[in-house]
């Protein structure tokens, strides 16, 4: 049964945010049953050629609006934002299907990367004076400009965080945004741009297109002045070779293989606990989550065993309210995917300890938390992401060989590291070639520390969202120069061999004078 917040009149008032011709429609999942959720129209590509045009029409005043009536928009939006939190997880639970503790999570991303940038972007955005080529005769600013109108593409698995995530950011830099988030998973990204024109953003600055990948996405790409992609990493590939045959920048935050290593003097408590965390939030559908577990030898038994005990102890269920720690895989691909990764595993030898069965019991598309041994070489998931609640355990000896083991892969996107010394497990984090690595906690930490830049490496990706990096790869860098004194020609009377001897003895001078 779904909320009551989810009515329809709710779904009525967001599906006009659509840019589409009405002609076109497609029904979305009540994941938790399977029974229809929301009837929203479809975009075609001339819809998206449209919605970029209004966009770049609202987007000439908005760039020229001053950065701290911007973020006045963004201000409101906040407040609004807690003041729906309710029916913000109602909608993410209903199109997701996950648990409301991880909806919950995910709304509380845009809160922190809003108030971020409410606190830095000024600071960030104003023009940055520069040396000049000759003291006192010229100088340099550095200037930054929006890139125009932003596409954005946002996945399923957090559709809510990752839709507003790079679109907050690519707004408070004066662009335009046309969003297209999943089909699957529109409903509360369409509630967040009613959020943000409830706030006061201007009519027509944030546009929303829906439609299948290969068709809208592409039409998103093709007119879009820079490209914000969260997705898989085949689709990533895609995207990045389109934007880089128009020259248009983009940020590809893609999958991930993620470890997580258990050194020989960490807290059994805090790592078992962090890697619960780290392997089942979201059913696993999560890019930074931990699919592989590397345990020192010594307590490989020990924390094998504690661990199998607390998955099974979890409670899954489909229920809104914060009483189920697991909810369901978001679809029938989803599942599909991870019984055949665990199937093919214990087929080839790889032993179940816990879980490894779908459960049509709880719903049509929920699956066991399932703890996995003896993974080699050869199975599917071995070095395949999974993207669902599974992890296979190993042991090692040192911790060359963990960092080895750990780096046995193509992903870069996030690490773990759990240790009693920390000095010890940050010299190892360092070593882990991960964009974002966490000590002592398996992914939150880093990412929700919105200062500091994260993005991966690698097949996970390229560029940054968070931090000053998330917001300034939404500009352009623009560099003016002054000249106060001609410098660059011989004042009248002097050879052009005099000025050259001059000249060289002042860069002389300068060069020296910089140094100290």
């Amino acid at each position: 049964m779904l909320p009551r917040t989810l009515t329809p009149e709710l779904v009525a008032r967001l599906a006009p945010r659509i840019t589409a011709d009405g002609t076109e429609t497609a029904t979305s999942t009540t994941v938790f049953t399977g029974a229809p959720l929301a009837t929203l129209p479809r975009s075609t590509p001339d819809d998206v050629a449209v919605a970029f045009e209004h966009a770049r029409r609202a987007q000439l005043s908005w760039a020229a609006t001053d950065v701290r009536e911007r973020l006045a928009v963004f201000d409101r939006f906040h407040s609004l934002l807690l003041r729906e939190r309710d029916l913000v997880c109602d909608l993410i639970q209903a199109e997701t299907g996950k648990a409301r503790r991880t909806a919950f999570i995910e709304l509380c991303d845009p809160l922190l990367v809003t108030s971020h940038y409410r606190r830095t972007a000024a600071k960030l955005l104003r023009p940055r004076r520069r040396k000049g080529m000759f003291p006192l005769a010229t100088s340099a600013t550095e200037v930054r400009t929006p890139k125009g109108v932003v596409g954005v593409i946002s996945p399923w698995n957090f559709p809510f965080a990752l839709a507003l995530a790079d679109t907050i950011p690519a707004l408070i830099a004066g662009n335009a945004v046309v969003l297209k988030p999943d089909s699957q998973t529109a409903l509360s990204p369409l509630f967040g741009a009613d959020l943000l024109y409830r706030a006061g953003l201007p009519d027509g600055l944030l546009q929303v297109v829906l439609g299948d990948g290969p068709v809208i996405g592409t039409a998103v790409v093709d007119h879009a002045d820079y490209v914000a992609f969260t997705g898989s990493t085949r689709t990533g590939r895609v995207v990045g070779a389109r934007a880089g045959a128009r020259l248009v920048g983009c940020s590809l935050e893609l999958g991930g293989k993620n470890p997580m290593i258990v050194l020989d003097d960490a807290n059994l408590d805090l790592a078992v606990s962090g890697a619960v965390n780290g392997c089942y939030t979201n059913a696993g559908q999560l890019c930074m989550h931990i699919e592989r577990l590397y345990l020192h030898e010594s307590l490989y038994a020990d924390f094998t065993d504690r661990f199998v005990a607390a998955t099974r102890k979890l409670s899954v269920g489909g229920r809104y309210d914060f009483t189920a720690e697991l909810g369901s895989l978001t679809g029938r691909n989803q599942l599909k995917n991870v019984t055949e990764h665990v199937d093919d595993a214990r087929a080839k030898g790889a032993n179940v300890l816990t879980g490894g069965q779908p459960r049509p019991d709880l719903g049509p598309f929920f699956y066991e938390p399932t703890v996995l041994v003896g993974v080699t070489p050869g199975m599917t998931c071995y070095d395949n992401e999974t993207f669902g609640p599974v992890v296979a355990l190993y042991p090692f000896r040192t911790d060359d060989e963990a960092v080895q083991l750990a780096n046995a892969t193509d992903y870069g996107l996030n690490g773990s590291v759990f240790g009693g010394d920390t000095a010890r497990a940050e010299a190892i984090a360092r070593r882990v070639r991960a964009g974002t690595v966490n000590v002592n906690d398996a992914y939150s930490i880093a990412y929700g520390s919105v200062d500091a830049p994260m993005g991966g490496l690698g097949s996970s990706g390229l560029g940054r969202r968070h931090g000053a990096e998330g917001l300034l790869k939404y500009t352009e860098s623009q560099s003016i120069g002054t000249q106060r004194v001609q410098v660059m020609e011989p004042p009248r009377g002097m050879s052009y061999r005099t000025y050259a001897r001059v000249t060289a003895l002042l860069l002389r001078v300068l060069h020296r004078l910089r140094i100290r």
